[in-house]
């Protein structure tokens, strides 16, 4: 009777075990629960028949970036974008690929960066416990991540005849001062933003200052382009940057302008311009052979005769055409 009782208490022992671990199993796995439950966004087509490449940098103190930044340390189960993806890149949910000197972004697998060597290389404090890594919340250097790289891709789709901005990659910028009171910029590495979109679904911010309940989540705050940041490089020929070509500020902003604008005019002029053709809009650019233009009154239309040639000439097109009057009623 005691082996029975025992063996009837222990089952569902064990299927509860069994059930923390596959629950501890699918935390780790979100990745995967996400992306099917999260629609993100579609995928840009190779074959795209015009696209425009432009990395911008994001200064989080602007208000348009601020929902990016604050809080600085976790609070009341709100956190930054960079605690965010901090915890995800440390349980390597979310790969991270190193930045180069020239600026471009490599996601082969021989340019990932390893978590530990990250923590190393920047000083950031972390402990051993049982084996495993732990991190207190503020020991992440999510205070000093001031800035963004951002690359993001202007597009035509040409199957769905739609134009798109559509975020490729990011990249944590932090700016650490040393004992001197020097700023030190150190860009952290890339990560891939259709790994990281599934997550940041499941993230909300606040994005208004005089309405706190307006929130959104981070995924949405992306997609809708809230972001806004300089541009600071293209992908051109040479690949060079803004920085390398424009001899100062004021020339570097002109070409940021410039850019600027001329992704606009292709979205602009890919709609073509909208033509408004109303009867009274024509009647009121209508124009009297000596030039004036015809008074916009409510009278009826007057039909000036015509000559004996002109009958015969309208009569013998009745027959291939249909003739329409339009009456104009007095108010």
């Amino acid at each position: 009777m005691s082996c029975s009782l025992q063996g009837a208490f222990a089952q569902p022992a064990a299927r509860r075990q069994q059930q923390h671990n596959t629950a501890t199993g699918n935390a780790d796995n979100v990745s995967l629960r996400a992306r099917i439950s999260f629609p993100t966004q579609s995928k840009m087509d190779e074959d795209v028949v015009w696209r425009r490449d432009i990395y911008r940098e994001l200064n989080l103190t602007e208000d348009a970036n601020a929902a990016l930044y604050y809080p600085v340390e976790p609070t009341d189960g709100r956190m930054n974008l960079f605690t965010y993806l901090f915890k995800l890149v440390m349980r390597g949910q979310v790969k991270a690929y190193e930045y180069r000197l020239d600026g471009n972004e490599s996601f082969e697998d021989s340019a990932r960066v390893k978590p530990l060597a990250l923590l190393d290389n920047y000083h950031i404090y972390y402990e051993r416990v049982d084996g495993r890594v732990r991190i207190d919340n503020s020991d992440i250097p999510s205070r000093e991540v001031t800035a963004y790289y951002i690359k993001e891709s202007a597009y035509y789709d040409q199957a769905t005849a739609t134009f798109h901005t559509k975020v490729l990659a990011l990249c944590p910028i932090m700016k650490r001062q040393d004992d001197f009171g020097d700023a030190t910029t150190y860009p952290l590495f890339w990560v891939k933003y259709d790994d990281l979109a599934p997550f940041l679904a499941k993230q909300m911010v606040m994005t208004s200052n005089l309405n706190n309940a307006a929130t959104m989540s981070l995924a949405d705050y992306f997609a809708t382009n809230k972001y806004r940041g300089k541009i600071y490089k293209t992908n051109n020929m040479l690949g060079l940057t803004l920085a390398q070509y424009c001899k100062n500020d004021s020339a570097m902003a002109k070409e940021q302008k410039r850019i600027e604008a001329e992704i606009a005019a292709f979205e602009k002029g890919m709609w073509g311009v909208k033509k408004q053709q109303t009867t009274d809009s024509l009647a009121s650019a209508t124009k009297t052979r000596s030039g004036v233009k015809a008074p916009r009154t409510n009278r009826r239309a007057t039909i000036a005769p015509t000559t004996k040639k002109e009958k015969t000439t309208t009569s013998s097109k009745t027959n291939s055409a249909p003739r329409m009057s339009v009456r104009r009623e007095r108010h």
